[in-house]
C-alpha cells in the first residue's frame, strides 16, 4: 500500500531487506525503514550496518533519532520533558545487585523486566514475588551483556489495553487499540494480542502530538504507544521511531496521508 503510494507522487521506489549484500545503498537518496523486526537480535551487525548505510544515503527520521529511539533510555528523556511515563528504574549493564535486592527497593507488588534494546516483547517478563527467584538467573545472563529496565507493572493494560497512535511529521493520523489475550499482559501478536479499531479522542491526540513534539527535529513518522497508569493517568509506554507496524491495512487513507508527508520532506 506505501509503495503504491509513493508512487503515486511520482517517486521511485525498491524494497529491499537491509541486510541484503548486494544492494547499493549510495544509488538510493532516501531509506525508509519498515520491517526491520530482528535487529534488537543482530544489534551489533545492524548497528555496524547503520554507521556504513548512513554515510551512503539519507534516512527518512535522521540517523541521530534512530539511535536516540534505539535504547529505551529516551523514555528518561521524555519523563524529564514532562511526559508521564511508567515508574521505570534503568538498571545498568554490570549490576552487580541481586533482581532480589533491585525489586525490593522499589516496593511494587508486579513489575516489568526488560531490555534496554528489544522488540517484540523480547526478554519481557512480568515480575511477583512468587516468581522473582525464578528469573535471577536470566537476569544475571541478561544484566552482565546489556542495560535493563525495571518497571512497575500497570494493572490496566489487561483491562484498558494499549492505543497506538500515528504520528505523520507531528500531526496525528489514526489509532488503534491493541489488547493482550486473556491470561497474558504482553499485546503483541505474537503472543496472541489482538488488535482492533479506535477512534482517539482528543485529550489523546494532544498527548501523542505532545511526545512527538519533544523531539528535535520532529520525526516524520512515530507511532505514540500509550497505557494508563495504576492511578488513571496516560502514560507513554512506548514511542517507534524506526520500524513501528503503522496499521495502513486498517486505514488505507493513512498510506496517502504518509506518502504526501514524505514527498513534502524530501522535496
Amino acid at each position: 500500500m506505501l509503495t503504491e503510494a509513493f508512487q503515486k507522487k511520482g517517486l521511485r521506489v525498491t524494497r529491499t531487506n537491509w541486510d541484503n549484500p548486494t544492494y547499493q545503498w549510495n544509488e538510493t537518496r532516501y531509506a525508509l525503514f519498515r520491517t526491520t523486526w530482528d535487529y534488537f537480535d543482530r544489534f551489533t551487525e545492524f548497528s555496524k550496518w547503520l554507521d556504513q548505510t548512513s554515510q551512503q544515503t539519507t534516512f527518512i527520521n535522521p540517523i541521530e533519532t534512530i539511535r536516540w529511539n534505539i535504547d529505551k533510555h529516551y523514555l528518561a528523556y521524555l519523563q524529564k520533558d514532562g511526559v508521564n511515563i511508567p515508574p521505570t528504574i534503568f538498571i545498568k549493564q554490570g549490576d552487580q545487585r541481586t533482581l532480589q535486592q533491585i525489586v525490593s527497593s522499589t516496593g511494587w507488588a508486579n513489575s516489568i523486566l526488560k531490555p534496554a534494546i528489544s522488540g517484540s516483547a523480547r526478554h519481557t517478563y512480568k515480575l511477583t514475588v512468587e516468581n522473582l527467584n525464578n528469573h535471577e538467573s536470566i537476569f544475571r545472563d541478561l544484566i552482565s551483556v546489556e542495560s535493563m529496565l525495571l518497571q512497575e507493572f500497570q494493572q490496566r493494560v489487561i483491562s484498558q489495553g494499549e492505543v497506538a497512535l500515528m504520528v505523520f511529521g507531528g500531526t496525528y493520523s489514526h489509532a488503534v487499540l491493541k489488547k493482550a489475550k486473556p491470561g497474558d499482559f504482553r499485546v503483541q501478536d505474537d503472543f496472541g494480542g489482538s488488535v482492533h479499531e479506535y477512534e482517539a479522542s482528543h485529550k489523546e491526540i494532544e498527548f501523542a502530538e505532545r511526545v512527538v513534539s519533544c523531539i528535535k527535529p520532529v520525526p516524520l513518522y512515530a507511532r505514540v504507544d500509550v497505557i494508563w497508569d495504576n492511578p488513571g493517568n496516560i502514560c507513554v509506554s512506548e514511542l517507534e521511531l524506526i520500524e513501528p507496524e503503522l496499521w495502513f491495512r486498517k486505514h488505507p487513507a493513512a498510506a496517502d496521508l504518509f506518502a504526501t508527508k514524505v514527498a513534502d520532506h524530501i522535496r
